[in-house]
């Protein structure tokens, strides 16, 4: 008992590390930093390398860590988020995303993917009191940690640039006309964070003893988990959020084994967003300005076909590719049209209602079980199994959504991503049901009418046929008067509740109708693999959704399928290697959010 509870109060140290510098940017900028799990793993390798490779002494590496990394921290603030400063904050929170992306890769290029094992610098198991054992690791940790949160404290409330990172984090505009430099407070604000961020990483890495450049989401999101629960832009409260998810999570595997982290972390993320909304710290709203809503369109509007034009492209489309593409290439049609769908899910929650959805992945992942299991276990047909597949995510969707509509902005976008986690999770952990991590094999290929559809020809049309359906359904919605509503609510909800109307119920059918999409998505990505485990549905996967109708242009439907085949379809076309993909797919999407914001398929207003 005692032993769970020191182990879960070290990794809570260091979690606090990492979430106190996701709220302190929050606090100042108004932006979620998802590169900060990205810039933890840089710090975890750099350490490696300087300590295995350069032979550097622990305290020298340390602070080589932390020096380069609060770099990193600057570099994603000039790059990334100071050109996004007067537009939605949206913008800054994908533009951080595609900083991580290339962040990631460019480690995996540097160091290699592979897991790699981390010097023992101090020792691990040289203490003994009564029954417990720890090491000097142990405690180097936790006072590294605790003195890091102290000096931390002392510099925001005693020094000079600390005072005007708390005014700037309460009141920027009003910071500024009294002469703070705003810019440069900012500026250090990211550089602190990074360097904590670099600093928990080597002493994660020395505590796991293995470590690897992919190991940043995993972090990131955890990080944000606790930052949320103490309270998004509040310091102690990201201490106490980290302490509080590690006392949590050890004691959660303590009892019930590893594979039940996601499912606790997040699980305690979706209970403190109903419960207690504002975290254990903070209050409901922390902030003015909902960094996680907003349309996103770049002073743009959607460019319209005609009839003529879209009658001829789907014309192309199934009367033209399947018979001059090749079996590789239809391959590669039947991967961008199941992408296309599944951004298309967004284009009425992200688009119309302005409410972004960062957890995708899961009603995708409910979709894709539901019919494989269905199908191949149960014996219902294909297209039965398509429909309970999207049916049945809608409905586990809302369901797990039903308790955050009171919330709004961020709050709700948070809440999309719990659920996205905690749905692969329950599917990792439901073994009598989905196979935990063995997967469902064996999946059958769809058929109709007893015909089974296993050519890539047939495969690519099934696929075009389902998305048309679902362009020619969205386009239909969005024409009608309760897609009048979802744009009304994107553009004004003060003015849609003056009305008499609540924003929170059509928000959730937005919400419900794309999970369903989703979920279709899932059964045709399941039927055409044959092979299902939860790890095809991370987080990267919802953020890729997000980021296909982000390039297309986030309110037109016809916007989600070329932002697919631009970002899924090209890469592939070009058989790029799998670094150079998804390090250009995130040097694109950067140069997008900065240069071309209003996506692709959109006119400027």
């Amino acid at each position: 008992m005692i032993d769970t509870l020191l182990a879960g109060i070290i990794h809570g140290n260091t979690y606090a590390l990492v979430a106190i510098g996701l709220s302190l940017i929050f606090g100042v900028s108004n932006v979620v930093n998802f590169a900060q799990g990205s810039v933890f793993a840089a710090g975890t390798m750099s350490g490696w390398w300087l300590i295995a490779e350069q032979h550097w002494p622990l305290w020298a590496a340390i602070a080589g860590v932390c020096a380069f990394t609060a770099v990193l921290g600057l570099g994603v603030n000039l790059l990334a988020v100071r050109p996004l400063s007067k537009v939605p904050p949206i913008a800054a929170l994908l533009a951080t995303y595609a900083v991580s992306v290339i962040l990631d890769n460019l480690s995996q290029v540097v160091f290699g993917p592979e897991t790699r094992r981390f010097p023992q610098a101090l020792d691990t198991l040289n203490f003994h009191v009564g029954g417990f054992r720890f090491g000097t690791l142990d405690v180097v940790m936790f006072a590294v940690s605790v003195g890091c949160i102290l000096l931390l404290g002392g510099f925001l409330k005693f020094t000079r640039y600390g005072q005007a990172i708390r005014a700037t984090a309460q009141d920027s505009d009003a910071a500024l006309q009294m002469g703070v430099p705003v810019g440069r407070v900012r500026n250090l604000s990211f550089m602190l964070a990074s360097a904590l961020g670099g600093l928990a990483g080597v002493l994660v890495g020395m505590y796991n003893s293995n470590v690897s450049p992919s190991s940043g989401t995993a972090a990131g999101l955890t990080a944000f988990t606790a930052a949320t629960l103490g309270g998004l832009g509040n310091l102690p409260g990201a201490v106490l959020g980290g302490l509080a998810l590690g006392v949590v999570e050890a004691f959660g595997i303590s009892y019930w084994g590893a594979g039940v982290d996601n499912l606790l972390v997040f699980g305690v993320l979706l209970l403190v967003l109903w419960l207690r909304p504002g975290g254990l710290l903070g209050k409901v709203p922390l902030i003015s300005a909902e960094p996680l809503t907003g349309t996103f369109l770049g002073g743009g509007r959607p460019i319209r076909l005609r009839w003529w034009q879209a009658l001829a492209l789907v014309g192309a489309a199934a009367g033209v590719v399947p018979w001059m593409a090749d079996d590789y290439q239809l391959t590669t049609g039947t991967q961008v049209l199941i992408f296309a769908l599944l951004a298309l899910s967004l284009t009425l929650v992200s688009g119309s209602a302005a409410q972004v959805s960062l957890g995708q992945a899961g009603p995708m992942a409910v979709g894709a079980y539901s019919s494989a299991l269905l199908v191949g276990e149960h014996g219902w047909p294909f297209l039965a199994g398509l429909f309970a597949g999207g049916l049945a995510a809608a409905v586990v969707g809302t369901v797990l959504m039903s308790p955050t509509w009171r919330l709004s902005g961020h709050y709700v976008s948070i809440a999309t991503l719990g659920i996205g986690a905690v749905t692969v999770a329950a599917i990792l952990n439901l073994d009598w049901l989905t196979h935990g991590p063995l997967g469902i094999t064996a999946i059958p290929p769809p058929s109709l009418l007893g015909h089974q559809i296993i050519t890539p020809t047939e495969t690519y049309l099934l696929d075009l046929a389902v998305l048309l359906v679902a362009l020619a359904i969205v386009v239909r919605l969005r024409k009608s008067a309760l897609g009048t509503v979802w744009s009304a609510v994107g553009a004004d909800e003060t003015a849609l509740r003056a009305s008499g109307l609540r924003a929170a119920d059509y928000k959730a059918l937005a919400y419900a109708v794309g999970a369903f999409l989703a979920g279709l998505a899932g059964s045709l990505l399941a039927h055409q693999y044959s092979y299902l485990d939860p790890t095809m549905f991370g987080p990267d996967l919802s953020m890729l959704a997000l980021t296909i109708i982000v390039l297309g242009g986030m309110n037109s439907p016809f916007g989600a399928v070329l932002g697919a085949v631009v970002l899924v379809g090209a890469p592939e076309f070009l058989r790029m290697a799998q670094d150079a993909r998804l390090l250009t797919y995130g040097v694109l999407l950067l140069l997008l959010i900065r240069f071309r914001p209003q996506g692709l398929w959109a006119r400027r207003a």
